[in-house]
């Protein structure tokens, strides 16, 4: 299964690594592999960076690391439906288990050139399984710091349990993609509409 991101932010698309279209479980990041291909895919990962982890923790300790990740996703997937519909109430034991994960962040500062000429850059180091996870527990603190709880929305379509932030202008987004289950979800009304008729 390709990885999906259309969850218009990082921490959503992580969620997305697991869903269940109509029941049947998908599971995007099933073993090491699976793993690094989507943290390369998500930009989270250069290939050479890729590379040099998978030597250094070998197949069984990718394997480990994405049995790790997947703990951190469902552990985020919960906080985060209860944050989304209660976001002010305390929530001191998740965010003090988002910050024990955050304590293995390792970050460098570069300067690169950009088609806007220099900017400073920062980069995170990623060459243990701590290290990765507090680099996606890092999009979960991005996320619940710096957006709007209810745009944090699941996709209304039938049967899809994807996740997305509503960055649109009204913030009227309902579906996962329009061509998916948008598009899908008004052929159904369009058959409604004919049926009763």
């Amino acid at each position: 299964m390709q990885p999906l991101f259309i969850g218009s932010h990082l921490a959503a698309d992580f969620l997305n690594t697991a869903f269940e279209p109509h029941g049947e479980h998908v599971e995007v990041i099933g073993d090491g592999k699976q793993l690094l291909a989507w943290l390369q895919a998500a930009g989270v990962m250069q290939a050479d960076q890729a590379a040099q982890f998978a030597r250094k923790l070998g197949a069984k300790g990718l394997d480990a690391a994405a049995a790790e990740v997947r703990k951190l996703r469902e552990w985020a997937r919960t906080w985060l439906a209860r944050w989304r519909s209660a976001p002010g109430r305390d929530y001191a034991a998740d965010i003090e288990h988002l910050n024990d994960v955050l304590k293995s962040l390792s970050v460098r500062h570069e300067v690169a050139r950009t088609k806007e000429g220099l900017e400073r850059v920062t980069r995170f180091q990623i060459e243990s399984s701590d290290e990765l996870l507090a680099v996606l527990a890092s999009a979960i603190g991005d996320l619940v710091t710096q957006e709007d709880p209810t745009l944090l929305k699941s996709c209304a379509g039938d049967g899809c349990t994807l996740w997305f932030l509503d960055r649109t202008k009204a913030h009227r987004r309902m579906f996962c993609s329009a061509a998916g289950c948008g598009n899908r979800a008004k052929v159904a009304a369009f058959r409604e509409r004919q049926r009763e008729q």
